[in-house]
This record gives structure tokens, sequence and C-alpha cells, in this order.
């Protein structure tokens, strides 16, 4: 862990860090880099609205981690919808229903015109939030989402996406997954193309989910700041997905942003450790119990469970991968991309967006000042998305719209 980071952190150490959160947050709401609603209203609610109320005046909605009562207590005035679809489907399944998602997520933003709006630009964002509402961008969570198409990924910008995941858990055709075993030593020439493309639209290439490979080939390839829309340090938590020192001086260099992710295996080796032990003990017992009843498998993964019990990753742990960012890349390349509504468990102090104002104040006493915590809420991800614009606005002028095409059989 990082010492103190600021000289005035001995001024403000009488004030209550928790009150100052709140106040700097409500000067400088966080835009957060990746909020799951979409999955869950097709997960929960088969992408039905009737009956359904964001507003959370009647207590906490089940099964979410937001709504709109919980993200105006936690300080989130912006929002990258995550448009995510399971990477193991059909291609153009994948594609209809990375649709559907856009679609629902629209009809509910259209339900709330007062707290909530679309959003395409940075200027957009900042009126949003200038307005009091929760802005929103939408953003693709893997590549697979366009079927290997530059005219699906022209169309999903169209409709409102802002960034586009290169990868999710599996590789595509055209990238690898930090998930899956190498098949492309990062991207092919048809992946180089997609990022060429999106730097045209002026869509963020995001790079969480990929392998290192991928995230160097795609920070060399891209014409724009990369970012990570929900992801970690591997200095302090070895999860393959996270980012190496290495990578987190390139994307300094890159000018673009990680935004740190709240997934608890990620965030610590002991949890990340402890899912391993589980998944090695649920195949044993699969192993050992052929021939007996799924109820059987499921007393033996419990009795496991009540003998081990699961570790939690804590909000200091967050604020640990913050400051080790912040060490090697600088505080210009720190954003918060907390995966919301998408976790089955969220670290100890973060139960839910309204307690998002106790992570800051643990930056706080930490020394961390409050144009430091301005940057990290919102202010460098809108410095990256105003320089994709003005990459874009440069590329359309210099060039066409993409025609490659990958041919059959042949990424």
């Amino acid at each position: 862990m990082i010492a103190c980071l600021s000289a005035a952190a001995p001024a403000r150490a009488a004030e209550d860090p928790l009150a100052q959160a709140r106040a700097l947050l409500a000067k400088s709401p966080v835009i957060d880099g990746h909020i799951d609603v979409p999955e869950q209203l097709r997960v929960q609610r088969q992408n039905r609205l009737q009956g359904f109320d964001y507003t959370g005046v009647s207590g906490p909605l089940k099964g979410f981690h937001t709504d709109l009562k919980r993200l105006k207590a936690g300080g989130i005035g912006g929002v990258f919808w995550s448009v995510y679809v399971d990477a193991n489907l059909a291609p153009d399944e994948a594609v209809r229903q990375t649709i559907e998602q856009i679609d629902v997520m629209k009809r509910l933003i259209a339900l709330y015109p007062g707290q909530m709006a679309q959003v395409g630009t940075a200027a957009e964002m900042r009126a949003a939030i200038k307005a009091g509402k929760v802005g929103g961008f939408f953003g693709a969570e893997g590549g697979h989402s366009i079927n290997n198409s530059l005219g699906v990924l022209r169309q999903l910008y169209a409709l409102g996406v802002r960034y586009m995941t290169l990868t999710h858990f599996r590789n595509n055709d055209w990238a690898d997954s930090a998930t899956d075993a190498p098949k492309h030593g990062g991207l092919t020439p048809f992946g180089v193309e997609v990022v060429r493309e999106m730097n045209r639209l002026g869509m963020l290439v995001d790079i969480s989910h990929v392998a290192e490979t991928t995230m160097l080939a795609a920070i060399d390839a891209s014409a724009a700041p990369v970012i990570f829309s929900h992801s970690e340090a591997r200095a302090i938590a070895g999860h393959p997905r996270n980012a190496s020192d290495a990578v987190l001086k390139r994307l300094s260099a890159n000018g673009g942003v990680m935004m740190v992710n709240f997934a608890q295996p990620y965030l610590s080796d002991t949890v990340w450790r402890w899912n391993q032990d589980l998944a090695a003990e649920e195949a044993r017992l699969k192993a050992a119990l052929i021939g007996h009843s799924q109820a059987d498998l499921n007393a033996g993964v419990k009795a496991w469970e009540a003998a081990h019990p699961a570790p939690r990753a804590t909000v200091k742990d967050v604020a640990d991968h913050i400051d080790h960012i912040r060490q090697v890349a600088g505080i210009d390349h720190i954003g918060i991309g907390s995966d919301f509504d998408g976790l089955p468990d969220l670290p100890v102090g973060l139960g839910g967006a309204d307690e998002l104002p106790r992570l800051f104040a643990e930056l706080i006493r930490r020394g961390y000042s409050d144009a430091d915590l301005a940057k990290i809420a919102q202010g460098n991800i809108l410095r990256v998305l105003a320089q994709a614009e003005q990459v874009a606005t440069h590329l359309q002028r210099e060039r066409p719209p993409g025609e490659t095409a990958i041919p059959a059989g042949k990424p």
C-alpha cells in the first residue's frame, strides 16, 4: 500500500471523510464505466418493463445494486450501460440480443425523462449531469456482438454504443481473450481494422477482458486513447484478466484510463484462490459421485463451503488498486467501472451504488486531493471521450468507412 499521497492530508484529517466524499461527488458526480442494468432486465424480466419501477422509492430493487435513488445517493451522475450478451451465443443471435439490450435500456430511459437521458458525446454527458439527470451511453461487452461486421459496428454506434470491449470470456474470430487459450497472438489483421473503424467512429476501444497481447496490440493500433471499462492491476491481484505494470505504463503513454472494477476475484488473490479451490472441489466431487444425484453433489459442495468460509474483498482492496495505478500510470489514468448489477457479490463496504462515497472517503483518508478525486470520478473519462471525438472528426475527413470483411474460414 502506498503511503499518504498528498501534503493536504493532515489539514483534512479532522473532517469527516465520508461527508467530504459526498460533498465532492455532489460537485463532480461519478461517470461509472460499467453497470449491468440491461442484463438484469433481460434475466429477471425478459426485457419487459410493464410494472417495473426503477426509482427505488419503495426500497432497493431485489437483485439490483442500483436504482435512481441509490445512484443519486452514491453520487453517480453518468453511466455506460453495459449491453452484455453471452459470448457462447450463435453469432447472429448475439447481434439480435445486443440490439434488444440497447432497446430495453432506451425504453427504460424514456420512462424517466426528468431523471435519465441518453447521451452521445462528452458535452452531452456534461449537460445531462448539470441538469441533474443520469446521463447514459451504451457499452457493448464483447466483439462477438458485431458478428465480424464493420457494418454492424457502425449501426451499434448509431444506436448509442460508445465503447466496445474487444472480447469477453472467450476469444472471437479476431481477438484473444484473457480467459481463453491463445489463438491469434493478440489481434488479427481484421481486429486491427475493427480498432481503426472504432477510432473513425469515435467509439472507445475497451481492453477489459482481453489477453495482454491483445491489450498491447490494441494500444498500438489505436489513434485515440483506449480504456479499460472495468479492470484492475495485476501487481495487486494476479488474475490474468488484470493489467500488468507494463500495460499500465503503455496505457499512460496512450492517454487512456483504467476504470477500476469491484469484482472480488479480480480485487483479491485470496478470493481468486478460494474460487479456484471451490472449482477443484466441485470437479473432484463430480468424479467421486458418478451415479449419485445432483442433490448429493450440492450437499458435498455446501459441506466444503461450510468448512472453508468464503473470504471477502473490501473497499480497501479497491483503494489499493487505485493507489497502484496512480503510482504506475498516474492520476490522469484512473476511473470507476463498478460492474454494479453484474456481480454476484460486492466487496465489504460497497454493497450497492449508494455506498460508493465510502470508496472516495477511503481515498481521502489516503491523502487524495479534491482535484485528484474529481479526475477519478469523471474528469479523466470525459477527457478521453473528448479526445476520441476529436480523432474521429479528423479521421472522417481522411478516410471513408471501412469495408474490410473476414473471408470465410480465414479470420
